[in-house]
């Protein structure tokens, strides 16, 4: 039986630490900062079905900055502590009741939908479960002097890291339990559980799912997550479809008026379908028809962009990035030029990357072939990404 997943992303901390005048979690991280990368990611996991953002009453401009254009519900404010947050973001997915809930603090911004993913399954089967790594440094004791009294057997201690995944109203009913009781402290959701008399299971963590807390965590985490994404990928796609009767045509998501409309599968984008098989062929995942199959009815007359978020979502779900997206458009009419940069910025929208990593380029075949005699139109596309080595090279 499939099991309802909730998220709690946990932004209302003030982490002013890692400087820029603003709290950590907002602070500029790649294309966007640190809180929009992980609440996209949440956003784009199959297996979550709602988000409870919980953020601080002062932070509502960043926030909605940060949000913008992503199914989450209405943020509540937090707290004083990091417990109170996280029970106000429980109290708010009462009315949801889901079955499973993942609990992610929103400075982690580099964690995988494998991680996610190992998160629900591991809660599926345990109820409560948080990811861990091994500690790989000796750890000593010292006593006030600084004298070391002791070596600690590092074989039995870990690590802990957020997402922490759990029963849902086993969950809300330790955070009520420890509010009552005046327990008002624990640093983890993991601690509060083990105070409430619950099991902790542990899964396997991810090195790259680091916490952001000062400036030089925010320009030590990006260098080694770029260094750790050496697996630098090209992927080629190809789309070509035929004119037919209409008034418009879909390129690069955007309408286009036309005397003629094109016929195929879906919307017959060529753009978003060339730009789609580039990606896949770079992450060797097949082609756009093998996932979506023309000969599917679902798929008759639907918008391109969702085969281009599903492409982006795999990109993603390898832990992933999309360097460069480059397509050339060849036809007679319509014209591309004035519609270009408003198809570059709808592309960059759905592939959650920069304007600027987009190319849209056009030409017409000099009335050659089915192009010259405007019978269809083509799109040639090519797709870099850097992923992490999964299998390094002999």
């Amino acid at each position: 039986m499939t099991r309802t997943v909730a998220a709690i992303v946990v932004a209302a901390g003030r982490g002013l630490r890692a400087g820029g005048g603003k709290p950590k979690q907002y602070r500029t991280l790649g294309n966007g900062s640190a809180v929009q990368r992980t609440l996209e990611t949440m956003a784009r996991h199959p297996g979550i079905g709602v988000i409870q953002p919980v953020v601080h009453r002062d932070d509502a401009q960043f926030y909605a900055t940060a949000s913008e254009g992503l199914d989450l519900l209405s943020p509540v404010f937090g707290g004083a502590t990091r417990q109170a947050s996280v029970r106000a973001g429980l109290e708010a997915l009462e009315i949801h009741r889901p079955d499973l809930v993942l609990v992610h603090d929103a400075a982690r911004p580099f964690a995988s939908h494998a991680l996610i993913g190992r998160a629900i399954a591991a809660a599926t089967q345990a109820g409560a479960a948080v990811p861990v790594l091994p500690v790989v440094d000796t750890v000593k004791t010292v006593d006030q002097t600084g004298t070391i009294t002791g070596t600690v057997d590092r074989s039995r201690l870990r690590v802990v890291q957020t997402p922490q995944a759990f029963d849902f109203g086993m969950l809300l009913r330790a955070h009520r339990k420890a509010h009552q009781a005046g327990q008002e402290e624990f640093t983890d959701d993991a601690a509060l559980a083990e105070w409430a008399g619950l099991t902790v299971s542990t899964f396997e963590g991810e090195v790259g799912n680091v916490k952001l807390t000062t400036t030089e965590d925010f320009v030590r985490a990006e260098a080694e997550h770029l260094a750790a994404l050496g697996d630098v990928r090209m992927g080629f796609g190809f789309d070509v479809h035929q004119f037919g009767e209409g008034d418009h045509v879909m390129l690069g998501g955007v309408r286009i008026a036309h005397t003629q409309s094109v016929t195929g599968h879906s919307d017959a984008d060529v753009v978003l379908h060339a730009l789609v098989d580039a990606i896949l062929g770079a992450l060797a995942d097949g082609d756009i028809g093998m996932h979506f199959p023309p000969s599917d009815p679902q798929w008759r007359g639907a918008s391109s962009d969702r085969f281009l978020a599903f492409a982006v979502d795999r990109v993603r779900g390898r832990g992933g990035r999309i360097a460069l997206l480059d397509v050339t458009v060849v036809c007679e009419a319509p014209r591309v030029g004035p519609h270009r940069d408003v198809m570059r910025t709808r592309i960059a929208e759905i592939a959650m990357i920069n304007v600027d990593r987009v190319a849209v380029k056009a030409t017409t075949s000099e009335t050659l072939g089915f192009t010259g005699r405007r019978e269809g139109i083509v799109a040639f596309a090519n797709a870099t990404l850097r992923l992490p080595w999964t299998d390094l090279p002999t």
